[in-house]
């Protein structure tokens, strides 16, 4: 996402006029899409490893302790991918002074 729309709002975004938040959104669009296909190769992969999807029944996953090891499950999964995907940061420059001198950047 950070990758996708740092290449957005410096190139269409400046050409369009798009904001930066316009040029994130759309970056995160863009990740999502890409989340969705890379989720089914990590479930491959997983499966490829032994790790087999647990044939839970229907009281299994009712029960309060299975809900609550999915959700913890998701967020550490969703957490995890963002820092990930904040790697990207540590390495961008500031864009904005090759095309702002110091009066325009300050407004």
């Amino acid at each position: 996402m950070i990758v996708a729309g740092d290449a957005i709002d410096n190139s269409i975004g400046l050409k369009m006029g798009l904001s930066t938040l316009a040029a994130a959104g759309i970056g995160n669009l863009i990740s999502d899409v890409c989340g969705i296909g890379l989720g089914e190769l990590v479930e491959s992969w997983s499966y490829r490893l032994g790790l087999k999807d647990p044939r839970l029944t229907p009281e299994q996953q009712s029960m309060r302790k299975s809900r609550w090891v999915k959700s913890i499950a998701c967020i550490l999964g969703i957490s995890i991918g963002c820092i990930l995907g904040m790697i990207p940061l540590l390495f961008l420059d500031n864009n904005k002074l090759y095309f702002f001198n110091k009066e325009e950047e300050e407004l």
